[in-house]
């Protein structure tokens, strides 16, 4: 990407278990040196399994000494001396015992003892003071949610799997600490120039004055001079409709986008118009799926086997003149039977056709707005089992996390190098060297 800026706390929080980092190899090392392979069968020997991995079975025992160590380390870094010394000088803080407490883990409740200081400034940052659950509990509940898990859900979920015990409020607050990076997330700004922008929307039920009404969520993905996909905002309305459109794109101006060269988009009506008034030098393409699966519907099951290759040679075509040659040949074809069909691409032609001026490809990662519809397909997923939201901010949250856990997947765009390329030829000086 052009710009590298670190991710939000929630993301980093609600990566999923693939995308983390393995553990460093020197830890790994440090960790065979401490604990050699004899000394641990030593450990485990006639050990029952739930005596291993049970709620205070001998991991969760390990995690707490482990814990445990790291946090007298912390005091020691703290005070300035080691324990069994006197303070510099003959006087100033020293410890001061400890505080046992259970923190919450996808182990299981572990036991820590943390070390106190005589002045009260002491700051654990492993455990924080008032601290009930460890940092992997937190990702595995944003993990959760984003997958479509309601909070009571969570609750039995996280009892069943790991004996952990945490009040759905709790889970509440971990979610909700998601709002504040949503926030930012959604002012951030956003480079000068992108390549190809894709603009949808999906319709997401909530309960609003004590019934249930469908709101749209309109999203915006924008490909970067890099290659990568990059989900640019989402926003809220009672429908999708051009004139909102016009609102988010110029939501998109105000962020710092300056140029768009290619915007597709599905055929709604005034679209074009909109995109236009913010960006009147981008080029429109009409989402030639959306195409396609309109004028399906008007072709009964019998004759969707003999239309569709008379229908292919319009939009595979060379050349924009060759293309509304086959549309005549399909409409002398089918017109008769389906006159509604051709009727519906001349009416769009215009949008329909810039396209066909480009690369093969070109042509690949423009013709349709497949990338955010698959992008639409992981958030439907995961709103599916909700059925409907309390409110708005509810939805937000598990749309939000949705997008961002299912950004992982959809991130680069393939053969990009010989894409941009052509767009540098057709669209010149708007691509900077």
């Amino acid at each position: 990407m052009q710009k590298v800026t670190e991710k939000p706390s929630s993301q980093r929080r609600g990566r999923s278990p693939a995308a983390r980092d393995d553990p460093p190899e020197e830890v790994r090392d440090r960790l065979a040196e401490l604990l050699p392979e004899e000394a641990l069968q030593d450990a485990l020997k006639g050990l029952a399994p739930e005596e291993i991995t049970g709620s205070g079975g001998l991991m969760t025992q390990l995690a707490g000494r482990v814990i445990d160590a790291a946090l007298r380390g912390e005091l020691t870094d703290h005070l300035g001396y080691p324990p069994g010394q006197a303070p510099p000088g003959g006087s100033g803080n020293h410890r001061n015992g400890a505080t046992a407490k259970t923190v919450q883990s996808d182990l299981g409740p572990v036991a820590v003892n943390t070390p106190r200081d005589r002045q009260g400034s002491f700051e654990p940052q492993l455990v924080a003071k008032r601290q009930t659950r460890l940092a992997g509990l937190d990702e595995k509940i944003l993990g959760l949610y984003a997958g479509g898990m309601s909070v009571r859900d969570i609750a039995s979920h996280l009892s069943e799997l790991y004996g952990v015990q945490i009040g759905r409020d709790t889970i509440s607050r971990v979610t909700d600490a998601v709002l504040e990076d949503i926030a930012a997330w959604r002012a951030r700004p956003l480079d000068a120039i992108y390549p190809i922008v894709y603009l949808d929307a999906i319709m997401v039920k909530m309960t609003e004055d004590r019934s249930v009404k469908t709101r749209a969520c309109y999203l915006a993905v924008g490909v970067n001079l890099d290659g990568d996909r990059e989900l640019l905002g989402l926003w809220w309305q009672e429908t999708e409709g051009a004139k909102f459109w016009l609102a988010v794109l110029n939501d998109l101006h105000q962020r710092g986008v300056k140029d768009i060269l290619i915007c597709c988009v599905d055929g709604l009506t005034g679209f074009p118009e909109a995109i236009a008034a913010v960006f009147p030098e981008t080029w429109i393409q009409t989402c030639i799926v959306h195409m396609i699966r309109s004028s399906m519907r008007y072709v009964s099951w019998i004759d969707r086997k003999k239309l569709m290759p008379d229908l292919r040679k319009v939009y595979s075509a060379p050349n924009a003149e060759e293309a509304e040659r086959q549309l005549e040949l399909f409409d002398e074809q089918w017109g008769a039977k389906y006159p509604m069909v051709a009727q519906a691409w001349r009416a769009r032609w215009e949008y329909v056709i810039p396209f066909l001026s480009l690369p093969a490809d070109l042509r690949r990662v423009v013709y349709t707005t497949n990338a955010i519809e698959g992008l639409n397909r992981q958030v439907r997923k995961a709103i599916k089992t909700r059925g409907h939201f309390p409110d708005e901010q509810a939805a937000t949250k598990l749309i939000y996390l949705a997008l961002i856990r299912a950004e992982v997947k959809w991130k680069k765009v393939m053969r990009w190098t010989a894409a941009l390329r052509a767009l540098k030829i057709h669209f010149g000086d708007r691509i900077p060297d």
